[in-house]
């Protein structure tokens, strides 16, 4: 990495100067000081990735000026320059955060593989960093698209118990997106820079999935040729999602229970004990009371999975989500498909209004991505739209051409007159302009971009 900056301590002053000039030769930027107060002084003042020091001056404790350096800049990699019968010292610099040593007289190319080496484990950080704030933007609260007031009121439910331990139930039909919800559940928690891990637990047979969860030693069974880590130690310090949990076998539901209470299991085939520190989200489409009345789930593990129960309801009780949903499907799927479809018609709205949609959000974003491919005129259609949503009108029989605009635009026509009208009222200010609207801020920031009503 040829731009990167090092700063060199050494007292000797020959030596400094012969190690920053030798590393100037070879790219990078070398600055030199002789003393703590001069190194502190630079390292507030400018930003280096490696500091180089001498642990053998006079009065300097080599550990102490390590930690100085680093809480100046947590990113800064310490190399700790080290004569004999002081190796000792540097070591003990390692295990407190210093990044390597080297031996005096100091080999430059030793110096500049080191900074290359540190350069690249920057990049790699900084990658990681860069990806897990995508990917908590990705998952906000505020992206998941919703204007209803039922998704509304789940939603904020989830989003208050996100800062917390809390185990989580999410219930729902199939394609409500209830993996959504959990995402954006664990990137909005403290645990947001450990891992998520998933597992769909109606996916595998119990044998499997005690393996899957629980992990196996060498020789466990037949075929475990090599010890196995389970997804609840690949999940330590962060969350694991237990999707369809209303599907678990009874014997797996004790297993379960046991690592919910004691926070301890042992892999499949092993008697060490291992200690997990797991978030658990659960979802099901299940309804759990009637199946405990039934004897088919556990009551005690019931109870310890519903700390806090988010509901997320159907797409036929919130069709005011539909038309939101409807612009960020096209969007999304014209864009992955290289085409240019401006949106869809009024007759094809009017359709999917209609349709009770039993695969809810989930067969919604498929027939929109049908519809995006299958689109000859720019627009989604009807005629684009599966037969059987073209049924919705009753008969198969499609609806007469419109000649003065559906519903839906007249109502977002007067939708968009409330709006500025409230907003005109309120002096522009958005949280009063919602409250008098009745509507959450969020949904009020949503219209305003559909509407495209800039903030003046």
């Amino acid at each position: 990495m040829q731009e990167a900056r090092i700063l060199i301590m050494d007292d000797e002053a020959q030596e400094r100067r012969r190690i920053a000039e030798s590393l100037r030769q070879k790219g990078y930027d070398a600055h030199g000081v002789a003393s703590v107060p001069e190194a502190v002084a630079a390292l507030k003042r400018e930003r280096f990735d490696v500091f180089l020091t001498d642990c053998n001056i006079p009065g300097v404790d080599a550990l102490r000026t390590s930690d100085e350096a680093r809480r100046i800049n947590p990113d800064l990699a310490v190399i700790i320059m080290t004569a004999f019968g002081t190796i000792e010292t540097a070591v003990k610099a390692i295990k407190a955060g210093a990044y390597d040593y080297l031996p005096k007289p100091v080999d430059v190319d030793q110096v500049a593989l080191l900074v290359e080496r540190i350069a690249e484990r920057q990049d790699l950080i900084r990658e990681n960093t860069e990806l897990k704030e995508q990917l908590r933007e990705r998952y906000k609260f505020d992206e998941i698209v919703s204007t209803s007031h039922a998704m509304e009121e789940a939603l904020n439910l989830a989003g208050r118990v996100a800062s917390s331990n809390a185990t989580v139930l999410l219930r729902g039909e199939s394609g409500t997106g209830k993996e959504l919800v959990a995402k954006a559940i664990h990137y909005h928690s403290p645990r947001a820079d450990q891992p998520l891990v998933k597992v769909n637990c109606a996916a595998l047979p119990e044998t499997l999935l005690e393996s899957e969860l629980f992990g196996h030693e060498k020789g466990a069974f037949t075929g475990a040729a090599a010890r196995r880590i389970g997804r609840f130690e690949a999940a330590d310090k962060g969350t694991l999602f237990l999707d369809e949990i209303g599907d678990l076998a009874p014997a797996m539901q004790v297993k379960l229970l046991r690592v919910l209470q004691e926070k301890e299991f042992e892999r499949l085939g092993g008697n060490q004990t291992i200690k997990t520190d797991v978030r658990v989200i659960a979802a099901t489409n299940r309804d759990l009371e009637k199946a405990i009345r039934e004897g088919a789930f556990r009551e005690d593990l019931y109870y310890r999975l519903n700390v806090v129960s988010v509901v997320i309801p159907p797409l036929r009780d919130r069709k005011e989500d539909i038309p939101a949903l409807l612009d960020h499907f096209v969007k999304k799927y014209s864009e992955g498909n290289r085409k240019r479809i401006s949106g869809v018609t009024a007759e094809a709205r009017d359709l999917l209004m209609r349709y009770t949609f039993p695969g809810n959000v989930r067969e919604l974003e498929n027939i929109i991505e049908r519809a995006v491919v299958l689109s000859k005129k720019g627009t989604v259609t009807a005629a684009d739209l599966p037969i059987h949503v073209q049924a919705a009108m009753g008969e198969g029989k499609l609806p007469a051409q419109q000649v003065e605009g559906s519903l839906n635009e007249t109502l977002d026509t007067v939708e968009r007159g409330l709006i500025l009208e409230a907003l005109k009222e309120t002096g522009g200010v958005q949280t009063r302009a919602a409250e008098k609207l009745g509507i959450s801020e969020r949904v009020l920031r949503y219209k305003l971009k559909k509407y495209k009503i800039r903030e003046q």
